[in-house]
């Protein structure tokens, strides 16, 4: 038994020495899983393990002799992810054991591994007294010169009794920055929509104005008569406001997305057109079911989608079904390079951050050559029918 027994002096050499070797544990791709489309990794790219020990630990042997966690953190999991200055930078989201969510900036030079935080957490400026969490920030480098930070913003609805403690609102938002050391707080955007979350701004002006991805929702949880991936224009960022939102995804029966459909990362630029990688929701018998898929949009009308391969490109698997919120993957950020490497950074059951790798041709490919979904079992079994018989003939 070390706790009480064990010196302060040698129970502070070991968290270290502990805390050092995660972080600076290579990372590897993970031989057991070939999908021909993205790398998944061995280890998480980071977790709640992951953050520095002086921001849980208070380090002073007077106040805490047993050097105990006196700010604990629960996870850390979706980040928004983009490259600065020849370095990958994410603003992850920690929650504390407190349950309230905040943001802080890890960067490494590696893209999988070696994240090292900077010296503090992130603190925004508030628009409201009221707001309780902030969480699962989009990074986007507009071509305004400036990079946008799009975040949910919760605070619990005026409009229900003090004696109902889970109805919440959601609002997007959002921060501005040119070197991620400065910050403005800008309003919040203003949609139709009673409830927002998972909004991304594009890169582009569309239209002389900024073009916004949202997804509008009825009630804090479940879509009701709405849902979807909306789309809507602003005519500037600093007290946005969206006047009418027109849906670009809509949920479907009985399919990966018949439950919510939400943006994940800000679209990439490629040749053949704008590449999401977005979230979509099932409701099952033991709750609800998110995973990872992609689409491609025109590149002079952003709105119009041109390709949409059926089914998932990501789900969670093993280990990452298991977490706070189960059977749940996630991703807010990626990021291409200019070699052409593309990074996917997910979460998983809203505890861990993962990283998964390709390139821009694979998911190229990918996206224009996969089938879509025919929405009917026949069908679906007439295309993979197709599919044997070209292989046969393939002798």
């Amino acid at each position: 038994m070390k706790i009480g027994t064990e010196s302060y002096t040698a129970r502070a050499a070991r968290l270290r020495a502990r805390h050092s070797a995660l972080t600076e544990r290579p990372n590897e791709i993970d031989p057991e899983w070939d999908n021909g489309v993205l790398n998944r990794y061995q280890y998480c790219a980071l977790t709640a393990s992951h953050v520095p020990l002086d921001w849980r630990i208070d380090f002073d042997e007077k106040r805490n002799p047993f050097l105990m966690e006196r700010l604990g953190v629960n996870a850390l999991f979706n980040s928004g992810a983009i490259e600065h200055d020849g370095r990958i930078l994410l603003v992850t989201r920690i929650e504390g054991y407190d349950r309230k969510s905040f943001f802080a900036i890890a960067e490494t030079e590696t893209e999988v591994d070696n994240f090292r935080f900077r010296d503090e957490p992130l603190l925004f400026a508030e628009n409201d007294d009221r707001e309780t969490n902030w969480y699962d920030m989009r990074l986007t480098r507009h071509e305004d010169g400036w990079i946008y930070g799009t975040f949910c913003v919760e605070k619990k609805d005026p409009s229900k009794p003090e004696s109902d403690t889970s109805s919440a609102l959601a609002s997007c938002g959002i921060v501005r920055t040119k070197d991620f050391k400065s910050w403005d707080r800008l309003p919040d955007l203003v949609t139709p929509s009673p409830q927002q979350r998972n909004v991304v701004l594009h890169p582009e002006f569309v239209q002389g104005k900024y073009f916004l991805y949202t997804r509008p929702m009825e009630f804090f949880m479940h879509a009701g008569g709405k849902g979807g991936i909306g789309w809507g224009l602003a005519d500037t960022m600093d007290g946005a406001v969206i006047t009418e939102e027109t849906v670009m995804e809509e949920r479907v029966y009985h399919t990966i997305k018949e439950g919510k459909v939400g943006p994940g990362a800000p679209p990439i630029k490629t040749k053949a057109g704008w590449l999401h990688i977005a979230h979509a929701v099932r409701e099952n018998a033991a709750g609800m079911r998110y995973v990872l898929y992609a689409f491609l949009c025109d590149l002079d009308e952003p709105w119009k989608v041109i390709a949409r391969p059926g089914g998932y490109l990501l789900a969670p698997e093993g280990g990452e079904r298991v977490g706070d919120v189960s059977d749940v993957l996630f991703a807010n950020g990626a990021v291409a390079r200019e070699n052409g490497d593309f990074i996917l950074y997910y979460a998983s059951s809203d505890t861990r951050l993962h990283v998964a790798t390709s390139t821009l041709e694979v998911m190229l490919d990918y996206t224009l050559n996969t089938p879509e979904d025919p929405l009917l079992t026949a069908r679906c079994v007439e295309q993979r029918i197709e599919l044997i018989q070209r292989n046969r003939s393939l002798g």
